[in-house]
């Protein structure tokens, strides 16, 4: 399903990472040898140092001050602790800004933000890129050599609090870019459809950021400034890659991604994967989520998709609450062994936290630590080193891969698209149907990987499109000769409907899916808010839906399940579609929770994968496999315990005990078993 080309590792780290970021500069020095040797108490074993330091590091324009971080590095170095050292291009200081103002970033509404919080970085500034330059340079020529260094941290979460800037130099770097993709103006129009409302250009100084405007600006323009400011990180976060690369070779070099949908969404992580050399993530959950723990096995499977199914790096999340959602709701006991477990399950090579230490003052003093302002004397200590125990044990996990059963297609830019306004139906959500197709094959007890609509859908014998709205016809072709090779594929409503600049495709939709599906949708049919609509279907079984409904007519595709009532009473609702030696399903309303889960077992069944409806709801079951064995993790959510038969007997590493026969996971646990073979 991936190709098996190799990771790299960070540089002398043996076992699986943990740890979290340190930032020794928030406390007098008398602290860091107790935090060191906390550290070694709890199995540290790797720590993220220099996120936020670039005040301290360079004091004055041209002034360094390394001896701090020497020391602190010798430090960790002598416990045997290894470093992911960051360059702090995310916070420049405030003698950088007084310099230079411009470099602040503009808002939409022409609102120049100030500095005094993190991240307010225009991505265009050649000052901010110089500087960002110069201060990784000094970190590369003094540090490359250093025995703790184990990889580079560049900047910290890319399009986190603000990504897109309005400003002059934002706007001229756009035009440029812009003369890049398109070539001539007589191509960008078209694109652009800029013959509605007369949008002509003539000339390339005429074009400007999509600023705030009286009505709805072009969406084509939008579309195109997403990417255009997606790409100018991008070409930040190459600068200092590329400097650390050659000052610094053989030492990998990252950047912490939000792989999440809830998290960060105006990142392409598809194509930034392809720019790191390890895939690295941060997570954090939606606490007041009843279900919060399938929104983590989702962001972890797209982390590890993003890596191309390699094993990847946890580098944050938090042992308790956070203080910047609504309510800081604090982990059940268990439930951050839960949460780093579930990850590791999932292809990460360890659990990273932030951070280590809690702080005493700034924004984030109420955010949970591994040492919180209770001290060592406090659940959250016991159990953040019971977790390190836990990890050590898991050693003989690293370097093997999450096996998947399934497959979910999703595309960044499709989703940027379909969030413009003037939709249909202002509750057309690609993420919660994103995310409700997830839990529905969660809760089915399937792994799924991630796939970019245009990526290789190979091996898998079920794939699952859940929103594509912007879809190319490379990404039709794709999926349909998925579907003739013998795959099944279940496609979510309101897919397939425009190209890569907001167009709407020839002919009746679904565009180009309409061969695939073997259908064609005459009219949208959004329902009122509160209102819902009927499906009926073999043996007069029913389902309901709400928000979508589509008129659909069958052109090849056999209607299953049939609209009751409803303005498309009469119609087909959900159809399947017989094409090659495989099957497309269409789902035209939106469905709920056991609707999602009548579909997807029928696919399933189409896809041969095999039925578990005997496993206990809220079990998860996730295998790693490779040279060195397969490995079950078992990770209880409930509140009862549960059991599971065994495919063969063997060992715990947990609890070190070994098993031949059904194994009980107790309420809130986590069991890892290395199988026999």
């Amino acid at each position: 399903m991936h190709p098996a080309a190799p990771s790299p590792a960070p540089r002398g780290l043996h076992r699986l990472a943990y740890g979290g970021d340190y930032n020794p500069e928030q406390w007098p020095e008398e602290v860091w040898s107790e935090d060191v040797a906390l550290m070694r108490e709890a199995g540290v074993t790797m720590v993220s140092v220099g996120i936020f330091s670039w005040a301290r590091l360079e004091p004055r324009d041209g002034e360094y001050d390394f001896g701090w971080l020497d020391r602190i590095l010798a430090m960790l170095h002598e416990a045997g602790i290894r470093v992911d050292l960051a360059t702090p291009t995310v916070v420049p200081p405030a003698w950088f800004y007084r310099a230079h103002p411009e470099a602040l970033p503009v808002s939409r509404e022409g609102v120049r933000w100030e500095f005094g919080s993190r991240g307010a970085i225009c991505h265009s500034s050649p000052a901010y890129q110089e500087a960002a330059a110069r201060i990784t340079r000094a970190l590369a020529e003094r540090y490359a050599g250093h025995p703790a260094l184990a990889m580079w941290h560049v900047h910290n979460e890319y399009g986190v609090p603000v990504l897109e800037c309005y400003c002059e130099t934002s706007a001229a770097h756009f035009r440029r870019w812009l003369h890049a993709r398109h070539g001539t103006l007589d191509r960008l129009n078209e694109a652009w459809g800029t013959a509605f409302w007369g949008q002509a250009y003539g000339d390339w100084e005429e074009i400007q950021p999509p600023r705030l405007t009286p009505t709805t600006a072009n969406p084509a323009q939008r579309l195109d400034f997403a990417r255009f400011a997606d790409d100018s990180a991008l070409e930040n976060f190459r600068r200092e890659r590329d400097l650390l690369h050659a000052l610094s070779p053989g030492v990998p070099v990252t950047t912490n991604f939000m792989v999440s949908p809830t998290q960060c969404d105006t990142i392409d992580y598809w194509k930034w994967g392809r720019e790191v050399d390890i895939v690295t993530n941060d997570h954090y959950l939606v606490a007041e989520d009843d279900r919060n723990h399938v929104n983590l096995s989702m962001a972890a499977d797209l982390t590890r998709s993003v890596a191309g199914g390699r094993p990847w790096l946890l580098l944050e999340h938090s042992t308790s609450g956070v203080n910047w959602q609504p309510r800081g709701i604090a982990k059940r006991p268990g439930e951050m062994a839960r949460n780093s477990l579930a990850h590791v399950a999932r292809g990460s090579e360890g659990a990273m936290f932030f951070q280590w230490r809690a702080s005493r003052a700034g924004a984030e003093k109420f955010h949970s630590a591994m040492l919180p302002h209770a001290g060592t004397d406090s659940r959250i200590w016991r159990e953040v080193t019971e977790l390190g125990r836990g990890l050590e044990a898991l050693a003989p996990v690293r370097g093997t891969r999450t096996v998947a059963d399934a497959a979910v297609v999703w595309d960044w830019e499709s989703w940027w698209a379909q969030k413009l306004e003037w939709r249909p139906s202002e509750d057309l959500d690609a993420r919660e149907r994103a995310e409700a197709h997830y839990a529905a094959l969660f809760d089915r007890h399937l792994t799924v990987d991630f796939v970019h609509p245009e990526g290789d859908l190979t091996g898998y014998p079920l794939v699952v499109v859940p929103a594509l709205y912007l879809a190319t016809a490379a990404a039709g072709a794709n999926l349909r000769a998925f579907a003739e090779a013998g795959g099944t594929v279940v496609v979510s409503y309101f897919s397939g409907i425009v190209d890569a600049y907001d167009a709407v495709h020839p002919g009746p939709h679904p565009g180009v899916l309409r061969e695939l599906l073997g259908l064609t949708v005459e009219e949208f049919q959004p329902l009122r808010s509160g209102e819902s609509v009927r499906l009926t279907g073999p043996d007069g079984a029913e389902l309901t839906a709400d928000t979508w409904a589509e008129t659909v007519t069958a052109r090849g595709a056999e209607p299953v399940w049939l609209y009751a009532d409803g303005p498309a009473a009469g119609r087909p609702a959900i159809t399947r579609h017989r094409l090659g030696e495989g099957t497309a399903w269409y789902v035209s309303a939106r469905l709920g929770t056991s609707g999602l889960d009548t579909v997807l077992a029928a696919a399933s069944a189409d896809a041969g994968l095999p039925g578990r409806d005997h496993l206990p709801h809220d079990l998860e079951l996730v295998r790693r496999s490779g040279e060195r064995g397969e490995y079950l993790f078992a990770i209880n959510h409930a509140d009862t315990d549960a059991k599971i038969p065994l495919p063969a007997p063997g060992t715990e590493l947990l609890t070190g005990e070994t098993t031949g026969g059904p194994l009980v996971v107790p309420a809130g646990a986590v069991r890892v078993v290395a199988l026999e073979h």
